[in-house]
């Protein structure tokens, strides 16, 4: 983790040299070689990091490192902080940071060190022996009785025994402890499998590998001899895969290779596998979905789903032995505990093994302290997310870390992750990409690898994510070892101590006012409050002043309470003093004009409030240069300063009133744009619309009858949209949609009124994958679907009006949709083909507005 604390300054040391290259004059050679000086500690930390622990010197030169990174950051905002004229005592400080660096570099030589910076794949050592024998046993462990997975396994069989002559591969993937190998195994021991592959074979892969050593190992699993040992021994991967190649090449065989970790291994092992046209098989687990999708060959890439709440009950009551019918309050506790285990596997056997040694007076005790508990009771748990967490990249290690923040359960909404990683500088600027795409590209990476699951989507689209409580505690953990930030909660320890160390992030579950009290932790960097408790009394007296003056480098604030009663509202005269915040969420605040300019930073603006509590922006907001998403609901002239926001991402909500008035050609960067309300002219003109060259999601809802569109061919101009949603009479949809809209993925009309077909127009619509047709969209009796119409569809709902009594689908229409929804409550009748009434049904909820960012 440090390695990624240094990368993570050595990058935005970099940003600052180029950010700050007119201001640095002479210590500019200085910050460059600092930031060399660090480049080259990086290669050492990894191996420091696995040494550490045990030896309380390297323990201590880690920290020490650590330190030094973050003294190295807090200066550079200290130089931004002093407005750029500091120059001699910057200079001071960073021949100080120079000497630190020299007397701890000079110590590094005595621990012996590797470099580590070519230690890809081969040969690298990340596990112990001890570990590593651990996942080979557990490969070879099969359950008698497998709890779960009956459907998944008859599919994946099915798979297997297909009398495809090809070989291909049928990979398993998952969260670690889901039960891959378990599945695996199943399959691997099934006597249909048995009968089929007279060759087959398995090996355990993990992170710690060679060729040779998998080769060698697959060699004689396969049960294949050649003369003694020392001839095997003898002979290197090219000549050991060569051997295997010949020697399987008349047979047909299952390998299974287990616990694979990175796209290379196949690729390196897969010459030696011939495809013989004898239907061979490869079975392949992994917790990263990147793997298990990437093989250039023929491929079924199956994600392995958790328990569901009775299969989790039953695999418990099997490890406990125990008989609940007799005790309703033993059975009520068990299933407090499972229901927490959220569905994996090997929590669940860890628990039911150690509550069957204990007596029922003492489950309380573990339910008080699971995790503690199932650590404790496991080493393959352990192993698990060491592994899971050792394996990320360093640039995902922070940003992982960073979810053991949200409260135990939370639904975090990916949109508010986005901002929050870009705010914490996680994500380096570069001219060749868009910051908060790269953030996606980082959720999508930690999805793949498991560590935190897809919780609900909107639009196609993956909007909250879940982390596992197994995986939060270890972010927790890993916090606490690397200072990276720090959790208060009261409720759930009344002992905690009310000062608060020197880790750069804080997080409140219940705030009180002792606690406020006792705050000065100027290394704080990120405040999140989470609960309630004192809230009034924090922003009503003097502790907000306080607090603001004490963390004078706060970067992130989010107090988005709702649960304090009247109608007092923050004033932001006292948060303006926080000139590095480039994140603020607060709920009911009032923006002070005279001061709001100093918040040169912000990036970020989320108003927690509502229609009746609009806040009105004053224009002293347009001197705000950084500022990237301003979220919540607005109001106030905004004619004379929106268009000095050229950095603006996202703009959500305003009124078609204000936004009416406002000059939009300078909004360069605008992607995402909301609007609602009335308008004093009767038709909303796209034209506006047209000037935002970068839009990709546009939502308008005229909330007015009297109004409507006017026509959609000032879109033409928005040629990355990718999202609409109109919600109001629009009279006729244009021929030549397909060519207005051509990224078009997502598509919502209602009460749109359309009084022609819209079926054949939207059908070309060449990239359309969502679409709902919500109420009033068409007044029509009949709809029409041709043949080879809406190609990429996979989703799309109805709502059909009592006048519609017909809809014709030819045969070739829809070929790719998953999932259909007919709202028919104002009409019983409609006649439509009985094919599609076999569609999966959908989760209505997906396809709503979509939620309101953030919610509380």
């Amino acid at each position: 983790m440090v390695d990624a604390v240094v990368s993570f300054v050595v990058d935005r040391l970099g940003d600052f040299l180029i950010s700050e290259a007119a201001f640095l004059g002479g210590v500019e050679k200085e910050v460059e070689k600092l930031k060399e000086d660090l480049g080259s500690m990086q290669h050492l930390l990894k191996d420091a990091e696995e040494k550490q622990y045990g030896d309380p010197v390297i323990h201590k030169w880690v920290s020490d490192i650590k330190e030094l990174a973050y003294d190295i950051e807090d200066i550079i905002d200290t130089f931004r902080l002093k407005e750029k004229v500091d120059l001699y005592n910057i200079g001071k400080d960073i021949k100080d940071f120079r000497e630190r660096f020299n007397d701890l570099s000079s110590k590094s030589q005595a621990f012996r060190l590797k470099d580590s910076g070519n230690s890809a794949g081969e040969g690298s050592s990340k596990t112990n022996g001890k570990l590593k024998e651990l996942r080979r046993s557990v490969s070879f462990a099969v359950e008698k009785n497998v709890v779960g997975f009956v459907n998944d396994a008859q599919t994946l069989l099915a798979k297997l025994l297909d009398d495809d002559p090809r070989r291909f591969i049928v990979s398993i993937y998952g969260m670690g402890g889901l039960g891959k190998t378990t599945v695996a195994g199943k399959l691997y021991h099934h006597s249909d499998v048995k009968s089929k592959f007279k060759k087959r074979a398995w090996v355990a892969v993990s992170q710690d590998y060679t060729t040779r050593d998998l080769l060698t190992r697959i060699f004689k699993s396969f049960g294949f001899r050649v003369g003694n040992n020392e001839d095997l021994k003898k002979m290197d991967k090219d000549d050991l895969g060569r051997l295997l190649h010949e020697s399987l090449q008349g047979h047909s065989y299952l390998l299974v290779i287990d616990d694979v970790w990175d796209k290379d291994a196949w690729r390196i092992l897969k010459a030696a596998f011939p495809d013989n046209k004898k239907g061979s098989r490869v079975i392949m687990t992994t917790r990263n979905e990147e793997v298990a999708t990437s093989s250039d060959e023929r491929t079924h890439s199956h994600r392995l789903r958790q328990l569901r709440e009775v299969e989790s009950w039953q695999l418990f009551c099997e490890k406990t032995s125990q008989n609940f019918n007799a005790d309703e309050e033993l059975s009520k506790l068990g299933r407090e505990m499972v229901q927490k285990c959220n569905g994996l596997p090997l929590a669940i056997i860890v628990l039911g093994g150690i509550l069957s040694n204990k007596k029922p007076q003492e489950w309380h005790g573990v339910r008080n302290h699971l995790w503690r508990h199932l650590k404790a009771g496991s080493i393959e748990i352990n192993s698990l997310l060491a592994l899971s967490f050792d394996s990320l990249p360093h640039q995902l290690k922070p940003c992982f870390l960073y979810l053991g923040l949200f409260p135990e359960d939370s639904e975090i909404i990916i949109e508010q992750l986005i901002y929050l990683w870009v705010a914490e500088g996680f994500i380096s600027e570069n001219e060749d990409c868009i910051m908060e795409e790269v953030a996606k590209d980082y959720i999508n990476g930690l999805i793949n690898r498991s560590l935190i699951q897809v919780e609900k989507r909107y639009w196609g689209r993956t909007a909250i994510c879940r982390v596992h409580d197994l995986l939060r505690d270890l972010a927790i953990d890993m916090a606490k070892d690397f200072n990276f930030f720090y959790i208060y909660d009261e409720i759930k320890d009344s002992n905690l101590s009310l000062v608060v160390p020197p880790y750069p992030r804080q997080a409140i579950y219940y705030l009180t006012e002792r606690f406020l009290s006792h705050q000065s932790n100027t290394r704080s960097r990120s405040i999140f409050l989470f609960g309630f408790g004192d809230v009034e009394l924090a922003i009503r007296g003097q502790r907000l002043a306080t607090m603001c003056r004490t963390f004078s480098y706060l970067r992130v604030l989010d107090i988005g309470v709702r649960t304090y009663t009247g109608d007092h509202k923050i004033c932001g005269k006292e948060i303006a003093k926080l000139i590095h915040l480039k994140y603020l969420g607060w709920y009911k605040i009032l923006i002070d004009a005279s001061s709001i300019y100093n918040l040169q930073r912000l990036q970020t603006l989320v108003i927690y409030n509502n229609d009746r509590d609009a806040t009105k922006l004053p224009t002293e907001i347009s001197r705000l240069p950084e500022l990237r998403h301003l979220i919540g609901k607005f109001k106030g002239d905004w004619r004379l300063w929106i268009d000095n926001l050229t950095k603006l991402q996202t703009l959500r909500q305003v009124s078609l009133s204000i936004w009416a008035q406002i000059k939009t050609e300078k909004l360069v960067n605008l992607r995402e744009l909301w609007l609602k309300g009335i308008l004093f002219v009767r038709v909303f003109c796209f034209d506006s619309i047209a000037q935002l060259k970068g839009l990709r999601i546009l939502f308008v809802d005229l909330t007015s009858d009297e109004m409507c569109f006017s026509s959609l061919q000032p879109l033409s101009d928005c040629p990355h949209l990718m999202d609409l949603r109109l919600r109001g009479k629009l009279e006729k949809l244009p021929e030549d949609i397909h060519q207005i809209l051509p990224n078009l993925e997502c598509l919502s009309l209602e009460s749109s009124h359309l009084e022609d077909d819209p079926m054949p127009l939207l059908e070309k619509l060449p990239k359309l994958t969502v679409l709902k047709l919500g109420l009033g969209f068409y007044q029509g009796k009949k709809m029409m679907s041709r043949a080879n119409g809406f190609l990429w569809l996979e989703i799309l709902l109805l709502v059909v009006a009592y006048q519609t009594e017909e809809w014709q689908v030819e045969d070739g229409a829809f070929p790719r949709l998953k999932g259909l929804s007919i709202d028919q409550s104002l009409n019983s009748n409609l006649n439509y083909p009985e094919r599609l009434r076999s569609l999966p049904s959908l989760d209505l909820d997906e396809f709503r507005r979509y939620p309101y960012f953030p919610r509380r």
